[in-house]
């Protein structure tokens, strides 16, 4: 994998990640663009472990319970949503102790 993909599939599960346990999570509105990159850019650092296999760590899962669903949902593209698992997106965020709702939509995913 060269590492343009790597990046974007460290990217993509972090993403996943986020946006799943997002569904349960009340958003709070007016966070600036910057805030939003911040919060995406902290939780893909503290996730890339997950996609070598290992189990989410207690900073990821704090980053996965903290991240608004408002500066995740409008980045995933089809393109983005094809590259995430989501049903291992929906086991790790259960491992992080979060219910994952049925049926949920952001962007171009949907739980089962």
């Amino acid at each position: 994998m060269d590492r343009v993909a790597a990046k974007l599939t460290v990217a993509a599960v972090a993403v996943g990640i986020m946006i799943i346990v997002q569904g349960a999570a009340p958003a709070q509105a007016g966070l600036s663009a910057a805030a939003c990159k911040a919060e995406r850019h902290a939780g893909i650092n503290a996730c890339k472990p997950v996609l070598y296999g290992m189990s989410p760590s207690a900073q990821c899962c704090e980053r996965i319970r903290v991240t608004h669903l408002e500066c995740v949902c409008p980045i995933i593209t089809p393109k983005l949503a094809a590259l995430i698992n989501v049903d291992r997106a929906v086991r790790l965020v259960q491992g992080c102790g979060r219910r994952v709702p049925r049926h949920f939509k952001c962007g171009s995913i949907t739980t089962p």
